[in-house]
C-alpha cells in the first residue's frame, strides 16, 4: 500500500462470526479478506487489521426486515457497534445488507466448491462493501 492509499473495512456482523471484507480508497474493488470469531478478542483484532492495512473507514452491515424495519438482529448489531466504535476512533458508516448472506450463499454454491459458513460471512461482507461503494462514489457515508 502506497503512502496515499488508505483502506475501507466492511463487517458483517453476526452472533458467532464476522465477515470482514476490504477495498483500498482508489480503485475500489472490495474482496474478502477474513472471518473473525465474535469474542472478546474482536476489537484488538479490529485494531490490528485497522493498522496493518491502513483502514480509514469502517462500513457495517445494517440487517432489517424485507420491509426495511429494525429487527432484534438490527439492535444486536448496533449495540455490538456502540461497544467498540468509541475505542476504534473512524468514522462508520452502516450499509443495508439485505439478503447479502442469501447472496453470498447462492454465489459459492454456483461456483461447484467446497465452502464453509465463514466463506459465506466474507463474501457477504464484500457485498456490503460494494453496495456501500457504489451507493457512495465519492467515499462520503451513507
Amino acid at each position: 500500500m502506497t503512502a496515499n492509499t488508505s483502506s475501507i473495512l466492511a463487517l458483517d456482523v453476526g452472533t458467532v462470526r464476522i465477515g470482514v471484507a476490504i477495498s483500498d480508497s482508489i480503485a475500489r474493488l472490495p474482496r474478502p479478506m477474513m472471518t473473525l470469531v465474535n469474542n472478546e478478542d474482536f476489537t484488538e483484532q479490529l485494531r490490528q487489521i485497522i493498522d496493518n492495512e491502513g483502514v480509514t473507514t469502517l462500513i457495517v452491515g445494517l440487517p432489517r426486515s424485507l420491509n426495511g424495519e429494525d429487527t432484534d438482529q438490527t439492535r444486536l448489531v448496533r449495540r455490538f457497534v456502540a461497544d467498540w466504535q468509541a475505542d476504534v476512533g473512524l468514522p462508520l458508516f452502516f450499509q443495508d445488507e439485505a439478503l447479502s448472506s442469501a447472496r453470498a450463499k447462492e454465489e459459492l454454491r454456483a461456483r461447484g466448491k467446497l465452502y464453509q459458513k465463514g466463506d459465506i460471512d466474507a463474501l457477504a461482507a464484500t457485498y456490503i462493501l460494494d453496495d456501500y461503494l457504489a451507493n457512495n462514489p465519492t467515499g462520503s457515508g451513507a
